[in-house]
């Protein structure tokens, strides 16, 4: 299991400050190989250890934040976002930019979340187990940001690191999209969450 993030191992708010542009041009380019559209309107940003640090450092400047009670806080929020060796861990954004779109859309997607899977070949398709913090979706409309997790055994870890296809998609009644992984970098950043003996 892999350990979480600690309030010793965060950059004081002034040392943040000097590093933060080299810091955040480094996420930025790490995302980018964890990022998987589906469709024009659903990302999927799958979340490690350095996108989940960068959030934390994010919120202790923006709020600056610096005693101990408030750094253990955005600690307890964000470690679980973090992946654990044996599963995914991705936010999910449904994007609509146009507010009368999202009005009309969001209400069509209800239980959307609960729908999102991935699939290595030779496997039965892993469903995203969602929004375990808190419900962020009603009666009404689902929620513009999730946050999903994939559990995934042994086996499925070694496949893909033998080479097995990847594939990633929603199969909602509303929404049907799957999507093959071929960037070898995606696949390659993704296997890196895995530590399934």
């Amino acid at each position: 299991m892999l350990s979480p993030i600690t309030r010793e191992s965060l950059m004081p708010l002034e040392v943040y400050a000097r590093a933060r542009n080299e810091f955040r041009a480094r996420v930025i380019a790490h995302k980018k190989r964890r990022t998987v559209h589906l469709g024009g309107n659903i990302t999927l940003i799958f979340e490690d250890e350095l996108t989940i640090r960068y959030q934390i450092q994010e919120m202790l400047r923006i709020e600056k934040i610096f005693e101990d009670e408030g750094i253990e806080g955005e600690l307890s929020a964000y470690n679980p976002l973090v992946p654990n060796g044996t599963n995914w861990k991705a936010t999910m954004l449904l994007e609509y930019p146009d507010l009368e779109e999202r009005k009309r859309v969001l209400p069509q997607l209800i239980g959307v979340e609960d729908r999102v899977w991935v699939s290595v070949e030779g496997f039965e398709r892993v469903y995203a187990i969602a929004d375990e913090d808190l419900e962020r979706s009603n009666q009404d409309k689902t929620a513009s940001v999730h946050f999903l997790r994939f559990e995934l055994t042994a086996a499925i870890g070694s496949a893909l690191a033998a080479g097995a296809g990847l594939a990633v998609g929603v199969d909602h009644p509303n929404c049907n999209v799957s999507i093959t992984i071929t960037d070898p970098a995606v696949k390659s950043s993704l296997l890196e969450d895995l530590h399934l003996q």
